[in-house]
């Protein structure tokens, strides 16, 4: 009689160490893909680390014969160096802002969609949980931007990161080489991360170049330093090249209000598809990013304007319920059942979003109209709080 109960007390001892043996190789596995992920931050980092000792070791303590030569570059550089490293180093270990909890479906809400195949029903849960919320953009198919993962509705400009696996706010792109992910929290600091990292190899090719051609040309002797001199200049005109089609891209990113994800599929709004939706001009692109205090736009230290959840369009679009409860606004909407994309951009002097926060009521947005020469009620500023 003990041997048939013996059985199952067999069976489920094994089915035990069989659970804990792969979460053991689960847990091995993620703890290579981690080690992974640091390679290539370690890889800058021994550039860095030897870049330092070639520069100020062996180009200026021990080949530079000029003591003033010496003092200035040996200064200059440790400028550059510093800046290069603390903005490296706040682009890696700040960490990325997710959506707050206003996003996140209640447990009711989850439990309906989880029940509810997708369809208008699945719209509607989604519709009504984010009535109340500033969210503008959809997907191509014109439904709420919604994430399986993370089970929330995503904010203008997130995006779920898959490396990551989590929805970041504002996201721009996975970075390998800093082991993060960029977006609204650390975009400002992956910019001068750029910015000074440039500006540190041109110095350190700038002022090698003189060094580097004698030692080509044997005007000077061969010694330990000649090793280094030489293939510092070549390592630092290579990163400068690179480092120089990155940064210029960034920078025209901004200057549009783009993110990297955008530039390659552009927002969709509520009445269409529009690349610059975001784009409020040059000039308060810039401070979105780097904030009003111009003393801080050079220190890797966060001024970014703004909470990373809503954004500011310049966008005049057409309300659609508000067009159905106006017999003019449907006049109008039957004469322009054809035009799918926002009806005027504001201009740069137009949009106050980033000056006056509080300007956006219907008082204003009434003023606004009749600077825009329009007297259609159903044209409407979208109102992002």
């Amino acid at each position: 009689m003990a041997t048939p109960a013996a059985a199952p007390a067999s069976s489920s001892s094994s089915r035990g160490s069989g659970i804990r043996s792969s979460t053991r190789r689960g847990g091995v596995r993620r703890r290579c893909q981690w080690l992974l992920y640091w390679v290539p931050v370690l890889f800058i980092c021994s550039i860095l680390c030897w870049s330092y000792y070639a520069y100020v070791v062996q180009l200026c303590l021990l080949t530079m014969t000029n003591v003033g030569e010496k003092v200035m570059c040996l200064i200059a550089y440790h400028l550059f160096f510093t800046m290069f490293v603390w903005s490296y180093w706040k682009t890696i270990f700040t960490l990325p802002m997710h959506p707050s909890k206003e996003f996140h479906l209640t447990y009711a809400d989850k439990e309906l969609l989880e029940r509810e195949p997708r369809g208008e029903t699945h719209q509607e849960v989604l519709k009504r949980a984010a009535k109340d919320l500033p969210i503008y953009t959809r997907t191509m198919s014109g439904a709420i931007r919604y994430c399986d993962r993370c089970q929330l509705i995503k904010p203008d400009r997130c995006h779920h990161c898959s490396a990551c696996d989590k929805c970041i706010l504002k996201m721009d792109h996975h970075c390998p080489w800093v082991n993060n992910c960029v977006g609204f929290s650390n975009y400002k600091f992956f910019l001068l991360f750029l910015a000074y990292s440039l500006l540190y190899c041109l110095f350190i090719a700038a002022t090698d170049l003189h060094y580097f051609i004698k030692f080509w040309t044997n005007g000077l002797s061969d010694t330990q330093a000649k090793f280094h001199i030489m293939f510092l200049f070549f390592a630092a005109a290579m990163f400068s090249i690179s480092l120089f089609s990155l940064f210029g891209y960034h920078c025209w990113l901004v200057s549009k209000n783009k993110s990297t994800l955008e530039a390659f599929r552009a927002p969709i709004f509520r009445h269409g598809t529009d690349k610059n939706g975001f784009s409020l001009g040059f000039s308060k692109n810039l401070r979105q990013v780097f904030g009003d205090e111009k003393k801080y736009w050079f220190l890797p230290v966060f001024s970014s304007l703004g909470d990373g959840c809503s954004f500011p369009t310049c966008l005049v679009t057409q309300d659609l319920e508000q067009a159905s409860t106006s017999p003019s606004a449907l006049t109008s909407s039957n004469k322009n059942e054809n035009h799918h994309f926002p009806a005027k951009p504001l201009r740069d002097s137009q949009s106050h979003l980033l000056t006056d926060p509080h300007s956006w009521t219907e008082t204003n947005a009434s003023i606004e109209k009749n600077k825009l020469g329009t007297s259609n009620p159903a044209l409407t500023m979208e109102n992002e709080t």
